[in-house]
């Protein structure tokens, strides 16, 4: 097994206002509790993005404000890094803002900010005020390499945007309950190769332990699975985000 998951966080100083850092803290107990070591890197605005230094790569959301200074520097300093890392199969994980990030832009009214363009998608902003944003708990059903069968993944969404996939995108999920990228597509998050965005959060990894541990298994990219934990508690959280979506456990 691998001695440590090399974990770059991009921009946490800006993109991390949904009580996010708890998929961080997830992962870094869950390889503690395995002997795994943890090593965590912050990468912000203006830094130097090395795309061999990292395992996995990742980001939350921000606000409008922050989210636009995020992705100026994104798209102008770090593109060609994320793409090589992708490339090379490291892990990517980017949740609501971020997510909106990998595609090609984001609309705001007349403003169109750039993303990284690592997946086939674009995000509209919904015209209207607040009772135009997707908010509530969901669950979403994903079939992800390496699993026997298919999982729920549950959350909690809130965001304005609207995520249109292109023909060349794959969702990460089935819409079971909540609204997803759209609100009536029916489909949640991208899935490109070891590459996910996604809307879920709440935070999205305490709520899934099982998905913290396809995440650590894919970035290092173990053939074994892990070694099995004591997760009465982690499962309990699911099973409890699954309730508040509506489905049964």
């Amino acid at each position: 097994m691998a001695d440590r998951l090399r974990v770059c966080a991009l921009y946490p100083e800006l993109m991390s206002i949904y009580a996010d850092r708890g998929n961080l803290l997830l992962l870094a107990r869950r390889c503690a509790w395995r002997g795994i070591g943890f090593e965590l890197t912050a990468v912000g605005h203006g830094d130097t993005l090395d795309p061999d230094a990292h395992d996995l790569f990742y980001m939350g959301g921000g606000q409008d404000r922050d989210q636009q200074l995020v992705a100026e520097d994104m798209a102008g300093h770090k593109r060609e890094a994320l793409h090589a890392a992708a490339a090379r199969g490291a892990a990517i994980l980017a949740v609501c803002g971020g997510y909106q990030l990998l595609g090609d832009h984001y609309e705001l009214g007349a403003e169109r900010v750039p993303g990284v363009g690592l997946v086939d998608l674009h995000t509209v902003r919904a015209a209207g005020g607040t009772g135009t944003r997707l908010v509530g708990n969901v669950a979403i059903e994903v079939e992800l390499p390496g699993l026997d069968g298919p999982r729920v993944l549950a959350g909690f969404e809130n965001h304005g945007g609207r995520t249109h996939l292109g023909p060349g995108a794959a969702p990460l999920g089935r819409v079971l309950r909540g609204h997803g990228n759209t609100g009536d597509s029916g489909w949640e998050g991208v899935l490109a190769g070891s590459t996910i965005g996604t809307y879920l959060h709440g935070p999205l990894l305490p709520k899934n332990a099982w998905f913290a541990d396809w995440l650590v298994q894919t970035a290092l990219r173990l053939d074994a699975p892990l070694p099995p934990l004591d997760d009465r508690l982690e499962d309990a959280a699911h099973a409890s985000a699954r309730r508040a979506a509506g489905l049964p456990v």
